[in-house]
């Protein structure tokens, strides 16, 4: 889970990660053999910087070319008290960094002609039928200001965030009441009920989810602006009724299976507790533990599969997801999806419906928006990729195969600039490599 002010800060970083487009083959191909720290001089300070001031417990990176194995740097312990060093194993909650992984999913139902990018929602989900819209953004949940949507919300509003749909974290008004207490929660944070935000307890079943978001009102008309949303949890169901496979498992034999993603988890064993990291919560200057390995919410069952922000994952299963992209929906042997469609899915997803204004912008600079990440226009173009809620990354560049995935453990994620400061880091330690 995320927010939109965090998106917005990332826009420093783009015109940096254009760097990568003129890096030579020859600066990519550099021995593993020298160590991480002069390949990566800049990324390294960073993460130093973090991890020894006391910013963060622990910081794991991955970078990689193509399908070339990843290198790794690892500071830190699990959490500032336990003493077990992070790895790439280390589990991280990943947040919505779940997002690209639904929008895969949906994108292999696509490929497999079970749906389209514009079928509307309520042709599998009949609640979404005559769907209400908030005159006033935010605004009150009565009769006068709503009005009926203009147009279906359709598969590809969901998928980039334009379909109008609310989101708890969002949401200040009467929706985010509405949407606690009728259980339209996005996601697990902890098992406190005192985080601004993270409140109310989520009904039991993907399905009663869906059911009960298509009560709400939605914000904008759909297709009209892009809106952070619980779009791609709502798509976790769609896939469950087209599919006719619960979404979890759905995930499990189409991607984390084949994938080798074997850390990747809606819930965590009991017996892989010891390598899950500790969630914190800064309050001023002092982070604080708001959910911890031995008794993580995470432990528990969940209500149902989150498509927006439930899985736990490593930086090394991350990086294996990147790598099927930027190598076209393959990796190791196993097909994953088409080229077609990892280039579909990559691509600008946008609806032609946006209002003038009604874009991604993160910055002043203008976004595309693809199967559950954002898209690079101009400089940037290539670039696919989120972020999560607790400082994570995860980034690939279609067009020359570089992958960056960075994994930490702290909210809010704006109380840092850290999701500008990796990317950041990695494109200077790029453009020294070209030169």
């Amino acid at each position: 889970m995320t927010t939109p002010i965090t998106r917005r800060q990332f826009g420093g970083s783009a015109a940096a990660l254009a760097a990568f487009i003129a890096l030579p083959q020859a600066a990519r191909a550099l021995t593993p053999i020298v160590p991480f720290e002069r390949r990566w001089p800049a990324l390294s300070a960073m993460m130093q910087d973090y991890v020894t001031s006391g910013k963060v417990a622990n910081m794991v990176a991955a970078l990689g070319w193509q399908v070339a194995g990843p290198e790794f740097m690892a500071l830190g312990n699990t959490s500032f008290t336990s003493g077990v060093p992070a790895d790439r194993d280390t589990l991280y909650r990943i947040y919505s960094m779940t997002k690209p992984i639904t929008g895969m999913a949906v994108m292999k139902c696509i490929e497999d002609g079970l749906l389209t990018l514009d079928t509307p929602i309520a042709d599998i989900i009949p609640a979404f039928a005559r769907m209400q819209v908030q005159k006033t953004y935010d605004g009150p949940i009565t009769a006068d200001n709503l009005e009926p949507a203009a147009r279906p919300v359709t598969v590809r509003h969901c998928l980039t965030h334009t379909a109008g749909l609310g989101y708890s974290i969002v949401q200040q008004g009467p929706l985010a009441e509405a949407m606690q207490e009728r259980g339209v929660v996005p996601g697990l944070v902890t098992r406190l009920q005192s985080l601004p935000g993270f409140r109310g307890t989520a009904v039991p079943s993907l399905e009663l989810f869906a059911d009960r978001l298509a009560e709400m009102p939605l914000v904008y008309q759909p297709g009209t602006r892009w809106s952070y949303s619980t779009g791609l949890d709502l798509l976790g169901r769609v896939v469950e009724v087209v599919s006719g496979t619960a979404f979890d498992a759905f995930l499990q034999q189409h991607f984390f299976d084949p994938l080798g993603m074997a850390s990747t988890f809606f819930r965590v064993p009991q017996g892989e507790a010891g390598r899950f990291t500790a969630s914190y919560f800064l309050t001023g200057d002092t982070l604080v533990p708001i959910d911890l390995p031995a008794d993580s919410v995470f432990l528990d069952p969940p209500p149902f599969p989150f498509g927006g922000s439930g899985l736990v994952s490593s930086a090394r299963d991350y990086d294996r997801f990147l790598a099927m992209l930027g190598n076209g929906g393959e990796l190791d042997g196993a097909r994953i999806l088409k080229p077609e469609t990892v280039a579909l899915a990559t691509s600008d997803l946008l609806p032609d419906t946006l209002a003038p204004d009604g874009g991604f912008a993160s910055g002043g600079r203008e976004f595309g928006y693809g199967a559950g990440g954002l898209v690079g226009r101009g400089d940037a173009a290539g670039l696919f990729g989120w972020f999560g809620a607790a400082g994570t990354c995860g980034l690939v560049n279609m067009h020359h195969g570089l992958r960056q995935t960075l994994m930490t453990q702290y909210m809010p994620s704006q109380a840092y600039p850290l999701q500008n400061d990796f990317p950041l880091a990695v494109a200077a330690d790029a453009a020294r490599m070209a030169g």
